[in-house]
């Protein structure tokens, strides 16, 4: 991987994972410095991955030939606006917020840019993430490359064509994690109904939770409705499970609360 030099502005639990992985996977720390106004967050990261970090954006973006923003949505515009001030012909402008399109991070900088969009996931945090990530027909090949890079990083990646696509990554990816732990919530809360300490019915969640993951990534040659059928015995107890998921129309329900998400994305986009 190509090692330049780059600028998080933020230092949030998404910046630091993205820097945990990068360091951990041999960029160099030194080509690397966080911004953020509280010295707390700045310097922790700077004390645990030995990068450089600072109170000045507009100098760590002057130095930087990639600049990652992961502020929150709302502060956005209040904090790179003041890069217009900047020539950033060359850069690449890597932004991991949601609900801020491309158009819409143009017409805050105020100047020419090369924007890429990215979607990452919390999983990310523990290398396993998976990253949406849109570029606009403009941005050169060396860009995309370099952003596909630094996201592997931190787990998978994949390309949209068409920026509202990101909405859908979200649904998929960025949101579905959420959707995991509710069910296993709920696995665990009827698994203790059942007598178990709470322990042990975590244990009994999550790894089987972890084990069907892995028969996924491990026979990529079979479909998911195959794999539920090889554990689905006719007239089993499994069987009859499934039969009380369908009843209760789960495809229907995951369907629709899919959509809503992507609904509230495009709000999102609105708003800021």
């Amino acid at each position: 991987m190509e090692h330049r030099t780059i600028a998080f502005i933020g230092a949030g639990n998404m910046a630091r994972s993205i820097i945990a992985g990068l360091v951990g996977s041999g960029y160099p720390a030194q080509s690397i410095t966080a911004t953020a106004p509280s010295p707390d967050k700045r310097d922790a990261l700077a004390a645990t991955y030995g990068i450089h970090s600072s109170q000045d954006n507009l100098a760590a973006v002057a130095a930087a030939e990639v600049v990652v923003l992961s502020v929150k949505p709302q502060l956005m515009q209040q904090v790179i606006s003041p890069f217009s001030a900047l020539d950033l012909n060359g850069k690449l402008i890597i932004s991991i917020a949601a609900g801020i399109t491309v158009p819409r991070l143009t017409e805050m900088l105020a100047t020419p840019a090369d924007i890429i969009r990215v979607m990452p996931n919390t999983p990310s945090l523990i290398g396993l993430g998976m990253s949406g990530l849109f570029a606009p027909h403009s941005v050169p090949e060396e860009h995309k490359l370099y952003a596909s890079q630094l996201m592997k990083a931190v787990g998978e990646v994949c390309w949209v064509e068409d920026e509202p696509q990101i909405n859908n990554v979200i649904a998929a990816a960025g949101s579905s994690p959420a959707y995991f732990f509710l069910f296993m919530e709920a696995m665990q809360k009827e698994a203790q109904a059942q007598g178990f300490t709470e322990q042990t019915a975590r244990l009994l969640v999550q790894q089987s939770a972890l084990g069907a993951a892995q028969m996924v990534i491990e026979n990529p040659e079979l479909d998911l409705e195959t794999l539920r059928a090889q554990v689905t015995s006719k007239g089993g107890a499994t069987a009859q499970a499934i039969e009380v998921f369908k009843q209760q129309h789960l495809c229907d329900t995951v369907a629709e609360s899919m959509r809503a998400a992507i609904q509230r994305a495009e709000e999102m986009e609105s708003q800021f």
